[in-house]
């Protein structure tokens, strides 16, 4: 890892988490005697390549406030936004406060604890290599299937070059910024951060990620994540 390169985080946790149907976000559930945000958290912030990072919360966010959490890496707090997006964005216009334009900054959601500590410094080393950034994702294995808006098989799909995004995703932050920032102005949906480069011309490097990082969305979920961290 080149001594001139700082990699820094944003951690978007502005969400409700509706599917989950919890009398709390998700990302203030407890796993193993501390909430999923802190778990997420702490493993970013431990990390070797990690100098430290930014997470956005909601203004009037109670739970994160009751939390107290402090660590020995800088960790700011920003606003969450309308839309994830305008939440990254956030995040990122805080980041400038500590940051250079030109570090890295990798994007990861609040819901995704299990993240590998590996794969956060493999992300690092191998994704920095170009301006096209990298992110996690997993091969897909199963047979997709394309269907009709009545739910009727069209066609299978080729799965060979087929992948599952993932995060952290992992970009220069300037360049990030200004994807986003072009996305929003010309009204085009992004549904992650590797979608808004990928708009700006772009080309993401794939880097293979533990399965396990998934991201905590039903009850399920968050009891296979209780599960692995008992192992």
């Amino acid at each position: 890892m080149e001594q001139d390169k700082k990699f820094w985080f944003v951690v978007p946790a502005a969400g409700v988490g509706k599917r989950m149907e919890a009398d709390r976000p998700k990302q203030y559930l407890d796993i193993g005697g501390m909430t999923v945000i802190e778990r997420t958290l702490i493993t970013m912030l431990d990390n070797y390549a990690i100098s430290g990072g930014v997470v956005v919360v909601s203004k009037y966010d109670e739970y994160w406030r009751d939390l107290g959490f402090t660590h020995n890496k800088t960790l700011l707090v920003a606003d969450g936004g309308k839309e994830r997006s305008d939440s990254v964005l956030n995040g990122l216009n805080k980041l400038q406060t500590i940051a250079d334009p030109q570090d890295w900054v990798m994007v990861h959601d609040a819901a995704r604890p299990l993240v590998d500590a590996g794969d956060i410094l493999r992300l690092a080393l191998e994704g920095a290599g170009s301006d096209n950034g990298a992110i996690l994702g997993c091969k897909v294995r199963d047979t997709i299937k394309l269907c009709d808006e009545n739910g009727y098989i069209e066609k299978t799909v080729p799965r060979e070059n087929l992948w599952h995004a993932l995060t952290p995703q992992m970009f220069r932050m300037d360049l990030l910024q200004e994807a986003i920032e072009s996305a929003h102005d010309s009204g085009r949906a992004i549904t992650d951060d590797a979608s808004a480069m990928e708009l700006a011309g772009y080309k993401p490097q794939m880097i293979e990620s533990n399965p396990n990082n998934i991201k905590i969305t039903t009850a399920a979920d968050l009891e296979f994540v209780k599960q692995m961290m008992q192992r």
